[in-house]
């Protein structure tokens, strides 16, 4: 998949929403019970407390407990690459680890980011799940052409009742990813934000404009 239909899929997401490696693909199993459904892995933080000294480095889990399992970790991976693959401008999500960051952001115990905690953990179980289901195989280990599948299922309008949820859930997904590629240094270059840089060498207002405020 190359960028261009990826942002489709975020324009995709953002319309539907209310609020704001291969490695990887290979390395963990996804945790199943006999009947065949996926297991769930979602602690509830209790409360936050101050907040946090930005001046110190903290590390996964230090400010609140996490999330995600290994298994729905490296499965977060595999849908962060789907939706934003390695091109030439940009690598993966999963090298940027936006993986991490969507664990983060869906554990930390504020008003915004709880209420993405669940679609989240939805969306991984429905892409698991279906996995097993349509392949007989983990998702870690489903060829991306199959993936592929998946995913237009749920990318845009929802092709059926029964997909509306997951095609809502995969949208609040791609959102919060998004959050997490386009903060980071990589994903700022990929759309061409400069930020707070001066684009032109300034050397002071005009005299015509310190005249203006009586200044001159």
């Amino acid at each position: 998949m190359d960028r261009r239909r990826a942002m489709q899929w975020l324009l995709a997401a953002t319309a539907t929403t209310t609020a704001a490696s291969t490695g990887i693909r290979n390395a963990l199993a996804i945790p199943w019970t006999s009947a065949g459904s996926v297991v769930q892995h979602t602690p509830v933080p209790k409360g936050y407390g101050t907040d946090p000294n930005l001046s110190k480095l903290y590390k996964p889990g230090d400010l609140w407990p996490l999330t995600l399992s290994d298994s729905q970790r490296a499965s977060t991976a595999i849908l962060c690459d789907l939706i934003f693959p390695a091109d030439d401008t940009a690598p993966s999500a999963s090298t940027l680890h936006v993986h991490d960051f969507v664990d983060e952001w869906i554990s930390a115990p504020y008003p915004e980011t709880s209420a993405d905690r669940q679609p989240v953990l939805d969306c991984i179980a429905w892409f698991e799940t279906e996995s097993q289901k349509r392949f007989q195989s983990p998702l870690a280990k489903l060829p991306l052409e199959k993936l592929h599948t998946l995913a237009d299922d749920v990318a845009y309008k929802a092709k059926s009742k029964d997909l509306k949820k997951p095609c809502a859930d995969f949208s609040r997904f791609k959102f919060v990813a998004a959050g997490g590629f386009y903060t980071t240094p990589e994903g700022m270059k990929d759309i061409g934000y400069v930020g707070n840089v001066p684009t032109v060498n300034f050397d002071g207002p005009t005299p015509e404009a310190l005249k203006h405020v009586g200044l001159l």
